[in-house]
């Protein structure tokens, strides 16, 4: 076999090698983001199913406050219904709102900032708030190496031929950014 044939082999081997190692590469890196995504839809629901619990604990002390509650609600329900990443992180922005409207009105009643289930309620949901701000930065940090893999050279080659697209970071809207003031 003529040594020129040998090298081509060697260099297409070499190629094949490559691309199945990008490929594999961009595959679990895909995964993990997916996987990341999953630990922040589990934090998402935990947050989910505590609201019910505050809602109620909330209704027997601020009757009146019923606009307040009733979105809260709506902001849950929207959640349930989402069914795409980007309308999850969408409705979650509406949810964090909507339970910072509530916290803020409970400021307004003593009874209720003092009684045990809410508090418990209270602090459940800031250990779930936490969980879900630890899962969203794990998230974004995997989409960063990932959306990376795919834009850097050579690996962007392989991604291409394979349509390996892009994710998208959690980001924060506009009203997340602005301190609230709530004072327990």
């Amino acid at each position: 076999m003529p040594g020129w044939l040998i090298a081509v082999l060697a260099v297409l081997v070499l190629l094949l090698v490559y691309i199945f190692g990008t490929y594999n590469s961009l595959v679990s890196l895909r995964n993990r983001v997916k996987d990341q995504w999953s630990q922040i839809d589990v934090q998402l629901k935990r947050r989910f199913d505590l609201i019910p619990n505050l809602v109620n604990t909330v209704k027997g002390y601020a009757k009146h406050e019923s606009e307040t509650l009733e979105n809260v609600i709506k902001a849950r329900n929207t959640y349930s219904t989402a069914v795409t990443p980007n309308e999850k992180m969408e409705a979650n922005n509406v949810l964090t709102n909507a339970i910072s409207k509530l916290f803020a009105l409970a400021e307004s009643y003593p009874d209720l900032k003092a009684n045990t289930n809410f508090l418990e309620l209270q602090n459940e949901l800031q250990d779930t708030e936490n969980k879900i701000a630890m899962a969203r930065q794990f998230y974004n940090d995997t989409v960063l190496t990932y959306n990376n893999k795919i834009e850097m050279i050579p690996s962007n080659i392989v991604a291409k031929l394979f349509k390996f697209t892009k994710e998208t970071f959690f980001e924060a809207k506009d009203a997340e950014r602005e301190n609230v003031k709530v004072e327990f």
